[in-house]
């Protein structure tokens, strides 16, 4: 369940090649001590990783830190704009400064580089770069166009993300726990009774859906309501009928339908998911003989 990662153009693009920088040219580096340095205040990222931090430091202890950091100017300090973890993990390394780039922005600029820094971080499920998204419209009074635009995005692709915000919170975190891909989530977003985007979790989840089948599953749901255009009076069926699906239900998890048709005859309809069900119905045969 591969996801998409990052957000194409980046900084230059979101905020274009205009940015005031400092008197010094971006090329040069300059060295700051660790103290001057402080994190951002309107930094969204605020938890991390204790064991990468401390694999990160092992690493800068043996090599010294190869990314600078960027930085504002702001008095005698400097606010980090992108690299406070590279700038906590030099703090345990034990060094006393790092080289970094200054960039002279503006606070409203500031606050959505930070931002986009923190989206377009590897580790970001798909929930997370939501919220980022989310932030930069609200906060930063971007619409959905503009920020398409900016991060050499579609439109739709925006939108897609967006729209995983209203979806049930079960879903959100079957996402954020690597449960379910965006594909998944985008398959069930496309449907909009709650209760049925549950439905569709669980069963995605249980029977271990590609999203390919999952939207197939969506379609022929679709098919079937598209299908009812008059009212169905509802056949009362012999009681034998409801004892033989009691005792098809030992066996079968999923729904058990009998159709009868009109010269006393019909069908038993026994609904599955995936090949996989297919075996686990032979399994509960063998455990019965």
């Amino acid at each position: 369940m591969k996801q998409e990662k990052g957000l194409g153009k980046g900084l230059s693009a979101l905020f274009g090649e205009n940015i005031k920088v400092s008197s010094k040219p971006m090329a040069e580096m300059v060295e700051i001590a660790l103290t001057d340095i402080v994190p951002n205040p309107t930094q969204p990222r605020t938890e991390f990783d204790e064991e990468a931090l401390e694999e990160l430091a092992d690493s800068i202890r043996q090599l010294g830190l190869i990314q600078p950091i960027t930085v504002k100017r702001e008095g005698d300090k400097y606010i980090i704009i992108s690299g406070e973890r590279r700038w906590r993990a030099s703090e345990r390394a034990g060094l006393v400064s790092i080289p970094a780039y200054i960039r002279e922005v503006d606070d409203t600029t500031l606050h959505a580089m930070a931002l986009v820094e923190n989206i377009q971080r590897e580790d970001l499920n798909a929930i997370e770069i939501s919220l980022g998204m989310q932030r930069l419209v609200e906060e930063c009074g971007l619409t959905q166009e503009a920020l398409a635009e900016r991060l050499g995005k579609k439109r739709s692709t925006v939108a897609n993300y967006l729209r995983l915000l209203n979806l049930p919170e079960e879903v959100q975190f079957a996402i954020k726990s690597g449960l379910i891909s965006m594909g998944h989530a985008k398959a069930i977003a496309s449907v909009e009774s709650k209760s049925k985007q549950l439905s569709l979790l669980k069963r995605c989840i249980k029977s271990n859906l590609s999203v390919r089948q999952l939207e197939e599953l969506v379609r022929l749901a679709s098919d079937k309501k598209k299908k009812v255009a008059t009212p169905v009076i509802d056949e009362e069926y012999p009681e034998s009928y409801s004892r033989l699906v009691e005792h098809l239900e030992k066996f079968f998890s999923q729904d058990i339908a009998i159709k009868r048709g009109k010269n006393g005859g019909g069908k038993i309809i026994i609904d599955f998911s995936s090949d996989a069900d297919i075996d686990k119905f032979i399994s509960k045969f063998a455990k019965h003989k």
